[in-house]
Order: C-alpha cells, then structure tokens, then sequence
C-alpha cells in the first residue's frame, strides 16, 4: 500500500476486494487500481506482490478516468440517437475529451443538447462497464457486422501480439485499452458537451471527413461550473480582443502567425524588454547580436536540424547554399563565445539576445501572441564551469522570482524534466547534467515536480509555471544544463590547470517569448496594466476648448517627465470621452474644466474607478512620476 503497509490474502483478489477488506465506504468510493503504478481496470486480479494504490474521486489520477469514461458514453449517447454513426476514436484531452464520429449529416447545436441529455440517462441507468478480450477476427467481423469499419480497420492494425480489448457498458461495445471506472453511474453529472469541429480519419486529409464532438468534464457540477466561469472570464480577457480594443496590434492573412504592432503596442513590447534588459544587465549579462540566417551546416552540427528542422523556416540562395532562419540563438552564442581563447579566470560569460526567432508554428496551433511564428525572447546562455553551476543557478531562480513578482505573479511550480528518449550525447554525459542541475535546486532548497522524459534534447531543464488571476497555468522561464552542445560545437577554455576544458552551457529565459508573456499579462489584468508597463499611461481630456491651452501645456509637462501621454480635445461630451478611454484601457484620465485650469489643478479619474481626486498638477505630476518608474 502507498504508506508501505502490506496486505496478505489466502487467494487472488481484485481492486475491488482490497477496497472492501478496508471498508465498504472506500470500496463505494473507488474507481480503479494503481498497480505498480499503472492504472487498471478496480474488479481485476492484482498479482502477487504488486504494490497498489486506490484511486477515488480526489485522487490526482481520478481526472483522466472520467474524461475517458465520458468518452465512451457520448459515444453511446451518440449511437442510440444516430443510429447510423459511426465512432471512430474519443480520447481524453486537457480539461475533457472528444470523439470522432462518421455521419453524413451534420451535427447541430441542438443535437448537442440532446446528447448531453441522453448522457445523463445513460448515466443514471447505472451500466456495468467490462473489459472483454477478443479473438481478432472475430472483432472485425462484429464490427463490420454493425457497419462499424473504422473500427474494424484499427483492429487490423493492431500489432499481432497485442490483445483485442472491447468494453461493454450496456447494449454499447467498443474497442478500448482502458482502464475504465466500474459503472457510467461513477461518472456523475459533472459534464459538458462543447462544440463540434471538423476532422479527417487518422488525420490525413486523403481521408474521409469526420465529425469530432468536443466535451469538458469534472469531479462533480461545482468542478464544472467554475471551469465554466474559468472559460467565460478567459474570453472576456483575451488578449486578442483587449489588443483590438486597446490599439496594441493586429494580425492578417498576408502574415500568418506575426503581429502588425501598432504604436501604443510597439512602447508596450519595447517596455517589456527594456525592463528586462535593464535586470539582465543589472545581473551580469552582456547584450549580443547573431545573424539572422545561417547555414544549415551549423545547425546539423548542433543537432538542432535533426531534432527541429521541419520547424524551421529555410531558403535557398543564388549560389546554392541552405541557410536557415533562425528558430533560436544558442549555436550563435557558442560562436562568440569561441571567438578568442577563454581563461577559467573569464567565467561565467552570460550572453543574453532579444533579436526575432522564426518557427515554422502548424497553422493550426497559432493563437493569437501566445502561440506565434515570429516572436523575441529574454534568451541567454551561461557559460561556465561545473562547480559555478550551483551559484549561476541560484542568482537565476533569484532574479525569475523578482520579474515574476514585479507583475503580480507570486504563485509558481517548478517541474524537473530529465532525459528524453530521442537524445544526443551519452548517458554519463546525462548523468552529470542530471546530478549537477538537481544539487543546483537542492542548494537553494526549491522544490520540483519530476516532469519524467521532457527534458531538451541537449539537456535536463527546469521549467516555471505561473498561475495567472484566474487560475490557469502557463509555462514561461526555463533553465536548462547543457553538456552537449559546447561539446558539439567545440567550445574549450583553458583550465587553472593550464588544460583545455569544455564549458558548461546553461541555457535560460525568464519570460520566454515576449510575445507571449505579453499575452498572458493582458489576460490575468483584462487590460488593467500596471502603470509602469503602460504604453498609454495618461491622457488628458478637457470639458470645453477654452481650457485647451492649458491641457496642451499638461500634456507637454507629462511628456517632459517620461510619462508618455495624449491629449483629447474633441468637442464631444465628456462622458463619452471618459467612457472611451475606459474602454481603451487608459489607465489615468486627467479631465480638465474651466476651474481646474483657473487654478491648475487637474481631475484625476483612475481605470475601474468612479471616484475624481481633483488636486495640484505638479503633486500629480510627482505621483505619476513615481508610479511609472519602471521597477529595479
């Protein structure tokens, strides 16, 4: 058992017999088995010997079991109202599930009411849910007894030595791995269908079309409802729409994946980096610039061609040569690095980069500036020694912590990725990586979740997650120990003991793309952008043109002190000025009217405030002054 306990029997057993043995409440509330750590079916025989852990409904791994489950029962919900469909295949996903289905009729909105209402039914009729093994041809030929030859075709494609695994729940089988929870009744009612998309068979667009349905599920209703609040929240946030609203830029067909920065947008991304550019610099790090193409010779050489090739954008030029454009900086900044003989005495040399990245992004992934085809990044490469590991490190996760405060954002986690299976070097070269990257997080006591087979394939990488205003999780700042490219690229320095040396290369971003940590501050704000980051931080509208003037001269003493300001003097009503700004975001709104300019005084009305502070222009000027300085 997980608190190391034993439990013997006179004969083999079932999850299920072991929850009883326990209590009759945990076998109620059991789902299924961890058994030597994989999940399994709760009423099949656990071998001798076996270590177990019962999954409940709060248990980390309860999640995938009901998403998979709903799967299964919107397929089920699916055939008995569409007779004529076929299901293809329905995994669970993040946050739910979908499956794919064959109908030649389109699936409506009100058909997904139906579904979701005959779930519920299938739910409550409370259907066992076995696992059954096959002969091979005796699957297909059931199969395609139904009509069902999509189904068929997987299981002619199953490997010879691989069992044919089908579930029943009900009148309803299908083909399936498992595990499963023991009943449809374990499902619940926590359950959402969502939208239906379009998808082709195996995804090969030589295929037929399919219909993928989409769904979210949940431990239970309140799980579901605040997914559901997460979701309206998000799209009242996105960064998409706020960037529209606030004129920050656009995006069009003729460049896909890139952004039109218009300029509110271009003083908001130029504030990012010059604010992070100035903390680099503060810690140590000397600005590069490597070109923009170069030849795929070099990139084969780092392995990078091999593992990212398909993703890099290439041309070819007029004297035949492959050059890529570069999807990142680290064998430039290997190419600085060797320019000169190195001492031990010159490390650590931190080299830090802002120039665009181009990545060849599947148009079906892009979103918006959270997922982009050309974008900058705080990147930079730490060359050092293997005993300065612990201390490069240390000041690293110090600085991510200050950034990531300085924005609001206090809640992290840290995952440890380790080894991949497609890797370059050797597995004593992982080992030292692996031990020196780990005594670097232990040394200053942060703690990790193991994030097994993720690392890069150069090296172990810590990855930092931070949780936004709403709650959702997004992985910006890496740190990743690298023994692998110095090694490739012939990178050396000369040792105290006047011997040649590889360094080591730490590779590490803070916020990662630009783009994107520009993105997920937008949405965990709504807009509401700290004074010191906005490109728009004050404009001053006036009640009548009399006091035009007056406001231009505000204007120009805003300008003067670095705070970056506009003026309206449209003869238009001064609600409406103030509720358009508003709607633009601006963060400071100086209303100016006859007796503030009498007595120069200005007006002040803050961003999701109703309240006016009506006091002196040069104590306003002070404040603002101090509010917009960019943190240390």
């Amino acid at each position: 058992m997980p608190d190391g306990a034993t439990m013997a029997f006179d004969a083999p057993v079932s999850g299920l017999d072991i929850a009883e043995k326990i209590s009759k409440k945990l076998a109620k509330q059991s789902l299924a088995i961890k058994v030597d750590g994989e999940l399994k079916d709760i009423y099949l025989t656990v071998p001798d010997g076996a270590a177990v852990e019962l999954i409940t409904r709060e248990h980390d791994d309860a999640l995938e079991l009901i998403r998979h489950d709903a799967a299964h029962v919107m397929a089920e919900a699916v055939q008995e109202l569409f007779s004529e469909t076929q299901v293809t295949i329905g995994p669970n996903i993040e946050n739910g599930f979908y499956y794919d289905f064959h109908r030649e009729t389109p699936f409506t909105p009100d058909d997904l009411v139906s579904i979701e209402k005959r779930m519920l039914e299938i739910v409550r009729r409370n259907e066992e849910i076995r696992r059954e093994v096959w002969d091979r041809d005796e699957a297909v030929q059931f199969f395609l007894d139904k009509g069902e030859t999509f189904k068929a075709e997987i299981i002619r494609d199953l490997p010879a030595d691989q069992d044919v695994s089908l579930y029943r729940q009900g009148d309803f089988i299908d083909l399936c791995r498992g595990p499963h929870m023991p009943a449809t009744s374990k499902l619940s009612d926590g359950f959402a269908l969502t939208k239906v998309a379009g998808a082709y068979w195996r995804g090969d667009s030589n295929n037929p079309q399919l219909q993928r349905i989409y769904g979210t599920a949940w431990r239970d209703k309140k799980e579901l409802k605040a997914y559901q609040t997460q979701l309206e929240e998000a799209a009242k946030r996105d960064h998409r729409k706020l960037g529209k609203e606030m004129g920050l830029f656009h995006q069009q067909e003729e460049a896909v994946g890139s952004m039109f920065w218009h300029p509110k947008g271009w003083r908001l991304r130029r504030a990012l980096e010059n604010y992070i550019r100035g903390k680099m610099e503060r810690n140590g790090y000397q600005e590069v610039s490597t070109p923009q193409m170069m030849d795929r010779t070099l990139w084969e050489q780092s392995g990078h061609w091999e593992k990212y090739g398909d993703d890099m954008f290439t041309i070819c030029t007029h004297d035949h040569r492959d050059m890529a454009i570069k999807p990142m900086n680290c064998p430039g900044h290997v190419q600085i690095f060797k320019q000169g003989l190195k001492s031990y005495r010159d490390l650590p040399i931190r080299l830090g980069e802002f120039t665009t990245l181009f990545r060849n992004e599947a148009h079906g992934a892009l979103h918006g500036l959270m997922r982009a085809r050309t974008f900058g990044q705080d990147d930079a490469h730490i060359f050092c020694t293997e005993e300065q590991i612990n201390g490069e490190t240390a000041d690293f996760i110090t600085m991510l912590r200050e950034v990531y405060s300085d924005f609001g954002f206090t809640d992290i986690k840290v995952m440890f990725s380790d080894r991949p299976e497609n890797r370059a070097g050797t597995d004593e070269t992982w080992d030292r990586a692996e031990a020196a990257l780990k005594s670097a997080v232990e040394s200053v006591g942060l703690e990790y979740i193991l994030n097994p087979g993720e690392g890069a394939f150069y090296g172990p990488k810590l990855e930092f997650q931070l949780r936004d205003a709403i709650g959702r999780d997004w992985q910006c700042g890496t740190l990743q120990v690298d023994f692998v490219l110095p090694e490739r690229l012939d990178a050396e320095y000369v040792g105290e003991d006047s011997a040649r040396h590889r360094p080591v290369m730490l590779h590490r971003a803070v916020l990662g793309s630009l783009e994107r940590f520009l993105g997920i501050v937008i949405e965990s704000t709504a807009g509401y952008l700290p004074l010191w980051l906005s490109p728009h931080p004050v404009t001053v509208a006036t009640i009548t043109n009399a006091v035009d003037g007056y406001a231009k001269e505000v204007v120009a003493l805003l300008n003067d002190a670095g705070i970056y300001a506009e003026l309206d003097d449209r003869n238009e009503k001064i609600g409406y000025k103030v509720r358009e700004h508003s709607k633009a975001k601006v963060p400071v709104i100086f209303v100016i009217g006859e007796q503030e300019a009498s007595e120069r005084k200005v007006a002040i009305r803050r961003l999701g405030s109703q309240a006016t502070d009506v006091i002196a222009l040069d104590d306003a000027l002070a404040t603002l002054k101090e509010q917009t300085k960019i943190p240390v």
